[in-house]
């Protein structure tokens, strides 16, 4: 072994999967829940969240060694809590709650994702699909429970993109705006909240239209938001000066895309404004390890599904007849790209 070129970057990554599982199983557990109140000892953990004494203290101080707890004192007496972090995002009582989006990696995607190997050897999606025969919206759809538990673990991680794009995007030339495959309206109600003079609508499928009503009636934006259906498929997009979709041209294969981006140019004004919220990727393809990762996870999940890079935007929506396009950077890893008519 050559001192110079050590192996600690390649152990922390081929073994990654050990500190994955650790934090998907503390959220499971509802850990960090259970501490959001007050520093626990390992004993009450132990006994509040049903752990072996086996592993109770490995569990406990692998979260605080990563960076995931805090602990004050050592062995029985030693007090565990959250750190800043994991109260805001990981206690299920917060508004800032992401952890439904890490429930879903660990009930799905964990073990989905074992069979990378054969989804890159063979570019077929190697989720439910592959038991079933039905894709994951499919499956998603038939139950009401499970479609809104995955609509609370998209809504988490998108909240942050969201809102900052209702922030920053200038609105100030715009009346109206559409979300296209709005779920539970959740972009349509932060930017009518950051924007007064902004009407927004939410369209979505059917069987999320309730959801939507019901979400947003929770914000108290029922005469500023409001919840359509629409099979964005086979129908015509809804008319209004600004249209997104948020997380969605990356679930579709590249056909897919341009059709869906045509059909926002046709429901435009001039002037107006066509808004991809993804994980865009960087043009060189080196620097958004999020954005790439998840377009692999998007092999996985659907095959011919892939997340895409600036330039491939851009090149679509020129295409598609729209006069130029701009990327507005929002939180961590994700972007607006942004398309004008």
């Amino acid at each position: 072994m050559r001192p110079d070129i050590p192996p600690d970057h390649i152990l922390q990554i081929g073994m990654g999967f050990w500190a994955s599982k650790t934090l998907l199983s503390a959220v499971e557990l509802g850990l960090f829940t259970q501490l959001a109140d007050r520093p626990m000892t390992g004993p009450e953990l132990e006994k509040a969240l049903e752990l072996h004494p086996r592993a109770t203290y490995d569990f406990l101080d692998a979260l605080v060694s990563l960076g995931l707890l805090e602990r004050e004192g050592v062995g029985a007496d030693g007090r565990y809590s959250n750190t800043p972090a994991t109260a805001l995002y990981l206690d299920r009582h917060s508004p800032q709650y992401i952890g439904g989006i890490l429930e879903m990696a660990g009930a799905r995607l964990f073990r989905f994702w074992a069979d990378l190997t054969p989804a890159l050897k063979t570019g077929k999606p190697q989720n439910e699909v592959k038991i079933s025969g039905r894709s994951m919206f499919d499956s998603l759809y038939a139950d009401p429970a499970r479609l809104e538990q995955f609509m609370d673990a998209m809504s988490g991680v998108s909240m942050a993109n969201f809102e900052a794009f209702a922030r920053s995007f200038d609105f100030s030339r715009y009346r109206t705006l559409v979300d296209i495959g709005g779920a539970t309206g959740q972009l349509s109600c932060f930017v009518a909240g950051h924007q007064p003079q902004m009407r927004c609508a939410s369209y979505d499928l059917p069987v999320v239209q309730p959801i939507a009503e019901r979400r947003i009636r929770e914000a108290g934006l029922r005469g500023r938001v409001t919840a359509g259906s629409i099979d964005f498929f086979e129908d015509d997009f809804p008319r209004a000066d600004v249209i997104t979709m948020g997380m969605i041209l990356h679930d579709w294969n590249l056909d897919a895309k341009k059709m869906l981006i045509g059909k926002a140019y046709q429901a435009l004004p001039p002037g107006g404004a066509f808004v991809a919220i993804e994980n865009i990727i960087d043009d060189e393809r080196r620097q958004n390890i999020f954005g790439l990762l998840m377009s692999l996870n998007m092999l996985i999940e659907f095959g011919e599904a892939f997340d895409f890079t600036g330039a491939d935007f851009r090149q679509w929506c020129l295409e598609a007849g729209f006069a130029r396009c701009e990327i507005l950077p929002l939180a961590g890893p994700a972007s607006a790209a942004i398309a004008y008519k």
